[in-house]
């Protein structure tokens, strides 16, 4: 019998049958697992219908299972235009073999409006649980990991939407998983980027009931892990020292000058019933950015303009330059450089919620805009998905928490920022949910605007690689710390 079985979703689009007679074709295919909501009268021999709404859903995961007879599943998760590189799926097969590995997935190529550009994926690690990891289109997986997996923790519930995202964390307790960094096959897309709606799916009112399955699945598996905390209780000590304001606005700056008065002029319009200053980290921008400050900081006496010393600085170190400045008041609150405060009000809300005493910080909520700060999709960003009983667990999921962020000056003077340019705010939020309960205002305090000069806008696949790879290692540590408190022998992987 040939070692592979495929599973892939029907269409009616004609590169579904191109791709089932290229796999029916391959001496190392046994079967092909086709999934269809509708009945299938003139499939080819060597195929089997799986009959489900979805491929993704824990009956299609459980129904492939119990079927399965090969040693081997090559899922594919999208039906699009797929062609296969010389011997790909042998050198999958030979890559199985060797690392005896639970999941094996590759890098692949792009073909999209003539051009053909390399896509690269991140290592899979500890940290890795985010529900958007990108394996690529084409995973396979070990039949023999599959079992174990299932009898170890046992089905994957057939109610289950996101039933290959509850046997991934199932597996990857069981075997390591292996990123094989060579492109072996060739995708071709109709848009060029599909990231921007992407990223914020997740955040949709009709994906709520999906991302409430996801989260208990993800809870599920920090309890296997011994990562899952309690809902935390330790609120922040009341600062004693001195402060010269009781707030301050942190800009970390960088050859910004076409928005950064914008910045400060929103932050100096905030009408509040205490004391606060704008502390400007100006990182030897060379646009003009300096001068301006210069200007702007002369005029108003709330405006500070500070320059490091050091030349290694990135948003992180700013941040940490600001909050261990004389300058700065007892409660630190962002505002990037391109990014305005909705309302006059925003800053006293924020500082309103910190001053109560029951949270380390406070997330806002923001508006999407675009550079003439015109509203965009998707509009409000308000984080529902956080809870007060499960959001610091759920967080080891998410992307992102929102904007804008305000803190004790006291606590974070403590634990520093990272001395990154991307994550540097996630990171905090992840290592101060740990212990203390973070607060949520649910209105539009922000406006952040969307525009080619955005740090994340218009990655490459090797860059954003990088900042996710970034991102799974603060969740890894972070998990890490988090058996450690539990009293769990620590580990570097599982």
């Amino acid at each position: 019998m040939a070692p592979i079985s495929v599973f892939l979703n029907y269409t009616r689009e004609p590169g579904f049958i191109k791709l089932l007679e290229f796999f029916l074709r391959q001496p190392t295919v046994s079967k092909v697992f086709v999934s269809s909501a509708e009945s299938l009268l003139a499939l080819p021999k060597g195929c089997e219908m799986i009959n489900t709404d979805s491929i993704d859903s824990g009956f299609s995961v459980m129904k492939v299972f119990e079927q399965l007879e090969t040693p081997y599943l090559l899922l594919v998760r999208e039906t699009l235009p797929i062609d296969m590189g010389t011997y790909a799926l042998e050198r999958l097969l030979e890559v199985a073999q060797v690392t005896q590995a639970g999941l094996i997935y590759s890098d692949y190529m792009v073909k999209t409006k003539g051009h053909t550009l390399s896509f690269y994926l991140c290592d899979y690690q500890l940290g890795s649980i985010r529900d958007n990891f990108n394996f690529g289109y084409l995973l396979l997986f070990s039949h023999v990991a599959m079992r174990e997996a299932i009898e170890k923790f046992g089905d994957v519930k057939t109610n289950l939407r996101n039933g290959w995202y509850d046997l991934r964390l199932k597996l990857s307790l069981v075997r390591p998983f292996f990123h094989l960094n060579e492109p072996l096959y060739t995708v071709e897309v109709k848009e060029e980027d599909r990231g921007e709606e992407d990223h914020f799916s997740y955040i949709r009112e009709e994906n709520y009931p999906a991302q409430k399955e996801l989260e208990e699945t993800a809870t599920t598996h920090l309890k296997r892990l011994g990562a899952f905390l309690p809902p935390p209780v330790k609120v922040p000590s009341t600062e004693e020292d001195l402060f010269p304001v009781e707030a301050s606005v942190i800009i970390p700056v960088k050859n910004r000058v076409k928005t950064v008065r914008e910045a400060i002029e929103s932050a100096l319009s905030q009408k509040t019933d205490f004391s606060f200053n704008i502390l400007v980290i100006d990182n030897h921008s060379t646009d003009g950015t300096t001068e301006l400050l210069r200007e702007l900081s002369a005029r108003y006496v709330p405006v500070h303009h500070l320059i490091p010393e050091r030349h290694d600085l990135n948003i992180g170190g700013c941040w940490n330059m600001a909050i261990h400045s004389s300058l700065c008041g007892r409660y630190a609150v962002q505002l990037d450089s391109d990014d305005l405060y909705s309302s006059p009000h925003s800053l006293q809300k924020l500082i309103d919620l910190l001053k109560t005493g029951r949270y380390a910080m406070v997330i806002g909520s923001y508006t999407v805009v675009n550079d003439k700060l015109e509203e965009i999709p998707p509009g409000l960003v308000a984080h529902h998905e956080w809870s007060d009983e499960n959001g610091h667990n759920n967080a080891l999921r998410l992307e992102g928490f929102g904007a804008p962020r305000a803190y004790h000056t006291g606590l974070i003077r403590r634990i520093g920022f990272l001395n990154v340019s991307y994550g540097e705010d996630y990171a905090m939020v992840l290592r101060l949910s740990r212990e203390y309960p973070i607060g949520r205002i649910y209105e539009s305090l922000y406006l952040c605007r969307r525009w080619k000069g955005n740090s994340d806008y218009g990655l490459s696949s090797e860059k954003k690689c990088h900042y996710d790879t970034f991102k799974d290692r603060v969740r890894t540590l972070e998990i890490m710390a988090r058996r450690e408190i539990n009293g769990k022998e620590n580990i570097l992987s599982l």
